[in-house]
């Protein structure tokens, strides 16, 4: 039987749920049980994928095609599994269920209420977990206790316990003691009301993650213990951490799994823990030998957690040859007109990341203009890919007003384009290309390489693609098509032989990169960045012999 996990925060957001919900499972993993997670979201959207990156972070996508929250990607890259969109449910997708329920006449002429229809439907989602087969299931309420908008899932997950039984049901709660200058002490009363107010609900917690930003003494963890009635070994103490890949070794050595286990009934002398491969991660992200500056030209730089998966996965191929990334965020709009080619010149790589929308585009493409130029190692991600293939249409093949038909519909080289089955469709929001689909790489080609493979599989998220009429120019003018779907109609991979390091890909590598695992295309950007930091070049293929490549 799958027992059952729940984090819920008090008085601030972003204190940290998801990581130490993420952490949690590390640690239950590395004690040889199989673990999945969930993030019960309290907004109306159905799901984020028509929210607004700038405001709502990145948009994670699962293998099954999935729009999710960020914090999934958190949480696969901890758990190091592979999660779907079961792993993501939202107030917006609960009520649409309901109200179509209804509309069917499920409820055979009942009146609808959110207790017991919605509650009902919340508690359903939370069983469907069971049928993966994990020993544990980790959920995350997201917003704060007192919100308005998670109060029906504060009363489907007291209801649970009841339902699943006291020993399969863990109530975890983070909250906040501040630190307060004037007074020199640490606050425990955020969290004595915070406890309060979830405990208004039905739900006493069973841990309490103090948040802060340094290490609570043990005058305040019985403090805590006595006023919000939970032991004092439940109450734990979780500091700000030099990198969050040291946020479960902290949290183990304060006891976080062993409590867990203990309240649903797992016997941890059956199932030790080994630390050593999470260890092995923490030391290389503490023992680096150089540094690398990476560049992140993006339409969303203002919010870094538009683009976390990237980051992360730069700084795991960081990680892998002991080097310390230092992403610089530049915003695609001001380029070239603030930022020129002699600052991007600077840096020892460039991402151009995925993206929707007109806006920062030309800056792109310029971008890719001076890495291809001056062999900067450039790693193309979806419509970075994309403006890689514009750019070079217009300033290698001569084709001067190439675009994408998302930007222009008089281009009169439309070498990004809809596929063709979807060139009569208005309802856009039915279009998109989501989740994993294989790719069939040529066996001698650069990404081959990296991969060690030749048929590989990646998540995507895009309604655009490569128009396959220009393949052949691309071909003879030095852009190589290096991988393809399976029917050879879609264009999944481009590259430059006679470029260091020139890569470009339709799909979102980022979300399957892991701290011990990096992403292929990533490390290989990371290996030709420490070349060029190095003063180093790597092999590339003179152009007199680009055809023996193809």
């Amino acid at each position: 039987m799958t027992k059952y996990v729940f984090v819920t925060g008090g008085v601030s957001s972003s204190l940290g749920k998801g990581l130490t919900a993420s952490s949690l499972g590390r640690l239950l993993k590395s004690r040889g049980l199989k673990v999945t997670m969930c993030k019960l979201d309290p907004y109306l959207n159905v799901d984020p994928g028509t929210m607004n990156p700038g405001e709502h972070g990145e948009v994670f996508v699962t293998d099954d095609g999935g729009e999710t929250d960020l914090d999934l990607g958190h949480y696969e890259r901890f758990i190091d599994e592979s999660l779907s969109r079961m792993s993501n449910t939202t107030t917006g997708s609960i009520y649409s269920k309901v109200i179509a329920k209804e509309r069917r006449g499920d409820y055979l002429g009942k009146t609808v209420q959110v207790i017991p229809h919605i509650t009902d439907e919340i508690k359903d989602r939370l069983r469907r977990l069971s049928t993966l087969g994990a020993d544990v299931a980790i959920v995350e309420i997201g917003g704060t206790v007192g919100d308005m908008e998670i109060i029906p899932f504060l009363e489907a997950i007291r209801q649970f316990r009841h339902d699943a039984g006291r020993g399969n049901v863990c109530y975890v709660h983070l909250t906040l003691v501040p630190y307060l200058a004037p007074s020199g002490e640490q606050k425990t009363k955020p969290t004595q009301h915070s406890v309060t107010e979830l405990r208004s609900f039905g739900i006493q917690p069973d841990v309490i993650v103090c948040r802060s930003d340094q290490p609570i003494s043990d005058g305040l963890k019985r403090k805590i213990s006595l006023m919000c009635d939970v032991p004092n070994h439940a109450v734990i103490s979780a500091i700000d951490a030099p990198s969050i890949y040291d946020i479960p070794l902290n949290m183990h050595n304060e006891g976080l799994d062993r409590i867990v286990c203990d309240t649903i009934s797992i016997d941890v002398g059956e199932h030790p823990i080994d630390l050593g491969p999470w260890e092995e991660v923490v030391h290389r992200v503490h023992h680096t030998s150089k540094t690398l500056r990476i560049g992140i030209v993006g339409k969303y730089v203002t919010m870094p957690d538009a683009y976390l998966s990237v980051a992360e996965s730069v700084r795991h191929a960081g990680f892998a040859i002991g080097a310390t990334t230092k992403i610089e965020w530049l915003e695609a709009e001001r380029v070239p007109t603030e930022i020129d080619a002699a600052r991007l010149r600077q840096l020892d790589g460039i991402i151009v990341p995925g993206g929707f929308g007109e806006r920062g585009i030309e800056g792109m493409v310029a971008t890719a203009r001076i890495a291809r130029e001056n062999q900067i190692p450039l790693l193309g991600i979806c419509l970075g890919m994309q403006v890689m293939v514009i750019e070079f249409a217009r300033h290698v093949l001569g084709l001067a007003d190439a675009h994408s038909t998302e930007f222009s519909l008089t281009t009169t080289s439309p070498v990004i384009a809809l596929m063709e089955e979807q060139m009569d469709v208005t309802d856009m929001g039915g279009t998109m290309r989501l989740g994993a689909c294989p790719a069939m790489l040529a066996p001698d080609s650069q990404v081959a390489g990296l991969y060690g493979a030749t048929v590989v599989s990646e998540r995507h998220r895009h309604r655009y693609e490569f128009n396959s009429r220009f393949v052949e120019q691309y071909e003879a003018g030095g852009m190589r098509c290096s991988g393809t779907s399976p029917d050879g109609r879609l264009v999944e991979f481009v590259e430059m032989p006679t470029h260091p390091y020139f890569v470009g890909t339709q799909a979102h590598p980022e979300f399957k990169s892991r701290p011990d695992r990096p992403h292929p295309l990533f490390q290989g950007l990371i290996d030709a960045a420490s070349l060029r930091a190095e003063g180093r070049e790597p092999h590339i293929l003179d152009p007199n012999t680009v055809d023996a490549v193809r």
